[in-house]
């Protein structure tokens, strides 16, 4: 139990030191060294300027003190923006760096009971053992080494990929600014892909804007969103569960959360009606004027149907909300019962009184998808119907980073303009590609089947993402015991899952879920056969979980809901 309260209580803590006071004006302290402090002092000729001394050099002298303070620190946990220290994300938070630690000390030979961590908390494809896909690598190691354009090592349509996006960056290479915006001919690639995708609907390329990843692109429209004060403050209305940049962003930019549940018994449903109740009820405190919505979901992995997208629309449209839609999993689509639907492409298909109306920005990323490519953060957005005048600002707004990194840029480009039927890597392009997507899809239906044979967990379909988001039934007993240590009964069922098998999953309490339930966010991204051997490991301590804390007086037949049933729920 100990080690428990030690973490839950370590994160809380902040030090204060007290001010030192140096009886020698002007003299600068620096903090101390081996019990002792560092005094630079004058050396040489003093110069009076202003009434004050100014010396030419300066001299380290060593004093000892007796009390060890040292001189107050400008930025302490007192002072510390109230924003910053808002913010949490819990896909990097306490737990996984309990993990890193745990897995730094196998490294160094420290007994577990275990071998390995396994880091299933982050959707992160290529750290999960995914292989990059081999006509990416190509074209942006020719961007980067144009040298390689002369090397019969590499096929004829990666290298003039390669010279078509080099020829569009200052100077010739990938090492130069791009323009704020992106690299035009990247941006004109990404509208065509947009107009393909929803067979034939316009995309003009000035209104696509390369980002640094998704996030990037998300924080930067919320920027644009976030104003007043009190009662007028913009209200963010985001689904729960969410991805919790979203929090952290709303944290971070002092805009109010306004909450809208997904329907966990419909498979994570988008319910209109309880956007309603959310939208009205935040009337009455805020100003909610943003709509966020994450299709495919993460972290309840659900894929949103055409008629329920329609309906979102319709109240957005009526309600006057500026739609924020999170796609970023778009290809990532696992069920055959369903089919991925932009929100752009519905918006026009409703008619031009919605389509020429209701203001939408739409994401993307190289992170995830079948390319997994998290590291080169690259990511564009689409933003439609914005006020002339407000994108003059998003612009302005954008070139304060300057630019998104351009090698990103390039792997964007490739993601939207892949080897075409007849190009020489074709067929090597499209076995990866399949090969990703077909896997993703068995390890899916695996990771739901066999979570939902353990008593007390129930998952639902995984139809798209990379994640599958169970409920979990936590006895009464160890509720308790996790409030008497100061965390979330879901933090201490993933912690103590942490340090009996090496599994590293994250709480569902870090994405949100209605009251009296828990749940944890897992990917689906391990190889097969390491998933498998987490899942066989997760079922054995979660059963042992169960039968320490039944047998303080539980029955054993609990299902995630609360309810006495059968052992599979």
């Amino acid at each position: 139990m100990h080690r428990f309260q030690r973490l839950s209580t370590s994160f809380l803590l902040s030090g204060r030191f007290g001010r030192q006071r140096d009886p020698m004006e002007g003299a600068a302290l620096e903090p101390r060294r081996g019990g002792q402090t560092v005094r630079f002092k004058a050396q040489g000729p003093a110069r009076q300027c202003g009434g004050s001394k100014r010396y030419s050099t300066a001299e380290a002298t060593v004093e000892s003190r007796g009390n060890g303070e040292v001189r107050e620190r400008t930025l302490t946990m007192e002072t510390l923006n109230p924003n910053v220290k808002a913010v949490e994300y819990a896909v990097r938070g306490p737990i996984v760096i309990k993990a890193v630690e745990l897995e730094r000390g196998l490294q160094d030979g420290m007994k577990q009971p275990f071998a390995e961590v396994i880091k299933a908390n982050i959707g992160d494809a290529h750290a999960m053992g995914q292989q990059p896909i081999t006509f990416l690598r190509q074209v942006v190691a020719l961007c980067t080494c144009p040298e390689l354009l002369d090397s019969p090592s590499f096929p004829e349509d990666a290298k003039q990929r390669a010279r078509r996006i080099l020829q569009a960056c200052g100077g010739k290479s990938l090492g130069s600014y791009s323009a704020s915006q992106g690299v035009d001919c990247i941006r004109k690639d990404i509208a065509t892909y947009v107009e393909q995708r929803d067979q034939g609907v316009s995309c003009n390329w000035d209104n696509v804007y390369l980002t640094t990843g998704a996030s990037d692109g998300i924080m930067s429209i919320l920027k644009l969103l976030v104003s007043g004060q009190g009662p007028s403050r913009t209200g963010v209305m985001i689904p729960i569960p969410q991805y919790p940049l979203y929090s952290a962003a709303i944290s971070e930019l002092e805009a109010v959360q306004v909450n809208y549940y997904l329907d966990e018994d419909h498979c994570w449903a988008l319910d209109v009606n309880e956007l309603h109740r959310a939208f009205h009820e935040a009337k009455h405190y805020c100003n909610p004027k943003v709509l966020c919505i994450i299709n495919p979901g993460n972290p309840t992995g659900q894929v949103q149907s055409r008629k329920c997208i329609e309906d979102v629309l319709h109240f957005a449209f009526e309600e006057k909300l500026f739609v924020m839609a999170d796609e970023v999993y778009q290809d990532n689509i696992y069920s055959s019962d369903c089919q991925f639907h932009s929100f752009k492409k519905v918006l026009y298909e409703m008619g031009p009184e919605y389509f020429k109306n209701v203001e939408l920005a739409s994401f993307h990323s190289t992170s995830k998808g079948y390319t997994g490519e998290c590291g080169f953060r690259g990511g564009y957005m689409e933003v439609i119907n914005m006020d002339p005048e407000v994108k003059a600002q998003l612009i302005k707004l954008l070139s304060v980073r300057l630019c998104p990194p351009v090698s990103g840029q390039a792997a964007m480009d490739i993601i939207v303009n892949p080897p075409q039927p007849g190009e020489p890597s074709f067929l090597q392009f499209h076995k990866e590609k399949t090969s990703v997507l077909s896997t993703l899809a068995e390890k899916a239906k695996l990771t739901e089947s066999i979570l939902n044979t353990i008593p007390g967990i129930k998952c639902n379909p995984v139809q798209g993402a990379m994640y599958a988001f169970p409920r979990i039934f936590i006895p009464p007993q160890a509720v308790g015991e996790a409030k008497m240590l100061g965390m979330p009964p879901d933090m201490m069922y993933c912690l103590r899952l942490l340090e009996d098998t090496g599994i590293c999953i994250v709480p569902g309490s870090g994405f949100g879920q209605r009251e009296g339930t828990f749940h944890f966010r897992m990917t689906i991204l391990p190889t097969t056969e390491k998933l498998k051997l987490l899942l066989e490991k997760l079922a054995a301590f979660h059963i042992k979980f169960l039968q320490k804390y039944t047998a303080l007086g539980e029955p054993s037949d609990k299902s995630p809901s609360g309810q006495a049933k059968a052992h599979h729920p």
